[in-house]
């Protein structure tokens, strides 16, 4: 297999103008059912991201390249299952292995639509779980709409960091660059790995040591911003390279649903919502979340004052450190993925996290895409939101563990948060189309 990649690596390199149709073919392949197990997906699709980024292809076609060859793999799995049912145990290869598809049945039928979202990023269960959904007999039309938010999230998981690995090859970057990147990238890696450790073992000061790493990481970064330049400065001039009108608009669309009034709003109703809903706990919890990241986000702008990029025409007054936008978009999903989590194992309650950090970080990127933000003031913003979170959740859990959510409760609150983010962010996109000018 590692020959074979190599080749095919060396081959793409010669001939780029084939990178595309190679890309769409193997995001398929790695979404498609028992062949996506045989392959190291994750490894192919960074190499080829890497190559994209090296300037084969733009980052919007890389993304819907793979977007794309994702649904695809996804809906012929799917044909499969609705076309053989219960038959599809006698191939070969699942006669042999009973335990891939068991797996992933068990799993979908414990999670329902949910487990499409969260085993995306599962990859033992990616390619089973459409499979699994027409065996048994899923609508279409809810496989259809659940797999094409499932496969965007995907996409951009599984695609941008090779994309951008590529792209800052290839870029001339300031001096300092890479040691810089790497210092960041280790301490933020190290910390996902003692959190992820600590979870998947069931440790009971896993949340504590959550938010102890998270605040540590961002008193470090806080310190030592003005020392990372060349990290800012390049990344940066990376995604300006990316602008494009077509894309302005939809990273305006996207940043809007950070704005300080939507997310207060968006805070407001949710509260609102699990208190009808007799979830008090819940509503308390997404509350100090959102609430407390907000007020803590203000303090440090005033206290490290420091000034956003020169991008735009007319740039912004306020202090860019650490990012609002981003702050409170982490705070909002991550509190969202917590209370998804509630009562799962392990392992689904950190891919449910992973999931709600999706819409998040879209958030946070398009600071950096607009250029009224400095790639570590998105990462601080993070940062100030998983602690603010984790040590919320170990005081509200200090005595007994926050129950879960019915699907009842669910269908209330999410359906109408997610209208509010949309509707409030296209309302105000012509004042932010005349605000952010470059």
């Amino acid at each position: 297999m590692n020959h074979w990649f190599d080749t095919l690596t060396l081959w793409l390199e010669s001939n780029p103008h084939w990178l595309g149709l190679t890309l769409l073919i193997m995001a398929c392949v790695e979404c498609l059912a028992i062949v996506g197990l045989l392959i190291p997906g994750t490894v192919v699709l960074f190499s080829l991201g890497v190559l994209a980024g090296s300037g084969a292809l733009e980052l919007w076609q890389t993304l819907l390249l793979g977007y794309v060859g994702g649904l695809l793999g996804d809906l012929a799995s799917y044909g499969l299952g609705r076309r053989y049912h219960q038959g599809i145990r006698n191939l070969a290869p699942l006669r042999k292995h009973p335990g891939w598809l068991n797996g992933a049945e068990r799993y979908f039928e414990r999670y329902g639509v949910a487990s499409l979202l969260v085993g995306r990023f599962i990859g033992p269960l990616r390619p089973m779980l459409p499979l699994v959904a027409g065996m048994l007999d899923m609508p279409f039309m809810r496989f259809l709409l659940v797999s094409m938010l499932a496969a965007a999230g995907w996409s951009v998981a599984y695609l941008l960091p090779g994309w951008a690995t590529g792209a800052a090859l290839r870029l001339p970057l300031p001096d300092g660059f890479w040691s810089e990147a790497g210092a960041v990238i280790g301490a933020v890696a190290l910390m996902l790995v003692l959190v992820i450790h600590s979870s998947l073992r069931e440790l009971r000061w896993a949340t504590l040591l959550a938010a102890g790493l998270s605040g540590a990481l961002l008193l470090a970064l806080l310190l030592s911003a003005s020392h990372l330049q060349a990290l800012d400065q390049g990344l940066l001039a990376l995604v300006q390279e990316q602008r494009a009108p077509a894309m302005d608009s939809l990273a305006l669309l996207i940043t809007g649903m950070g704005d300080f009034n939507t997310q207060l709003a968006a805070g407001v109703l949710l509260t609102l919502l699990l208190v009808v809903a007799r979830r008090f706990q819940a509503a308390l919890y997404v509350c100090s979340c959102m609430l407390l990241t907000a007020l803590a986000n203000g303090a440090l702008k005033q206290l490290f004052a420091r000034a956003r990029p020169d991008v735009l025409l007319q740039p912004l007054d306020t202090f860019s450190l650490p990012s609002g936008h981003s702050s409170a978009a982490f705070a909002c999903f991550l509190a969202l993925g917590v209370l998804a989590g509630r009562g799962a194992p392990a392992r689904t309650r950190l891919t449910w996290l992973l999931l709600a950090s999706l819409p998040a970080l879209a958030i946070a990127l398009s600071r950096v895409y607009l250029g009224v933000h400095w790639p570590t003031d998105i990462i601080a913003g993070a940062l100030l939101a998983g602690m603010v979170c984790a040590l919320s959740l170990a005081w509200l859990q200090r005595r007994a563990p926050m129950q879960p959510l019915s699907a009842r409760v669910w269908w209330l609150i999410l359906p109408a948060t997610l209208a509010l983010l949309g509707a409030v962010s296209v309302w105000a996109l012509p004042q932010a189309i005349q605000q952010y000018r470059y």
